[in-house]
């Protein structure tokens, strides 16, 4: 049986996931929950939340709308987390939420509150849901946050200015973290390259794209990655406690590669 599965009269651990009704947020949800673990999702997409409602207990999981860049929103759906959990720790928070979509357009055309949706989604969205969850936390025997950052946070295409400082951001707010609420919390991230998220999403927008052989060839694991190859890795970075403050790249080793043009 994995270590991270619930075993015997034990009480089940908790994770919480932020942008959870679809993509990697999604995949991890459900990864816990299959390990036996309660979880908590938070999502602006109320359709995508009611989805999973329907396959999920109520007694292991606890489903929110809440845009985590607000600290309104936040401060309200943390106190029903607070009830729902009673004198339970939080054992793990995944900082997933973000806007996928990277691309802005022109930089001299880039709107100030086009710039700051980007970095609220992500970075703000970050601070305030683990500023609420820490005391949460702290009841935990062994606690971690996973923040997931993104492999453009050190290598940028053109035109995704925000979203590559935003994630950029991530990266130092992991290590700040990492060592400022250790030993107690450690603090970690994950930087995703290409996942194809598809599958992953709401009934309405799932999809099953295939992918050209050059795209696959990109990648020296020889494949697109899949938001479970994301759960698995936050579930490494839970159990693995000599590792805290690290930037851990799932990519399929495309960084890795030189590419030539032409």
């Amino acid at each position: 049986m994995s270590s991270m599965t619930t075993k015997g009269l034990e009480s089940p651990r908790t994770i919480l996931v932020t942008g959870a009704g679809n993509g990697i947020g999604r995949a991890t949800l459900m990864h816990f929950h299959g390990a036996g673990w309660r979880v908590i999702g938070l999502d602006r997409d109320a359709e995508a939340l009611a989805e999973l409602r329907d396959t999920l207990p109520r007694e292991m999981a606890l489903l929110l709308t809440c845009d985590v860049g607000r600290e309104g929103e936040v401060a309200r759906s943390f106190e029903r987390i607070g009830e729902w959990l009673g004198n339970a720790a939080l054992d793990c928070l995944v900082n997933n939420a973000g806007i996928a979509d990277p691309y802005c357009g022109p930089l001299e055309e880039l709107a100030l509150a086009d710039w700051q949706a980007w970095i609220d989604a992500s970075l703000t969205a970050a601070f305030l849901v683990s500023r609420a969850a820490v005391p949460l936390m702290r009841r935990a025997e062994m606690a971690s946050i996973v923040n997931i950052s993104s492999t453009r946070a050190v290598m940028s295409e053109a035109e995704t200015f925000a979203y590559a400082a935003a994630k950029g951001g991530l990266d130092a707010l992991t290590h700040s973290m990492a060592v400022t609420l250790g030993p107690a919390i450690r603090v970690n991230a994950i930087r995703p390259g290409w996942i194809e998220t598809g599958p992953w999403q709401k009934s309405g927008s799932r999809s099953h794209p295939e992918h050209r052989a050059k795209d696959r060839q990109q990648h020296p694991a020889g494949r697109i990655g899949r938001p479970e190859d994301i759960a698995q890795a936050v579930a490494y970075l839970h159990e693995a406690g000599f590792v805290t403050g690290q930037h851990l790249d799932i990519d399929g080793g495309m960084t890795a590669k030189m590419i030539y043009a032409g």
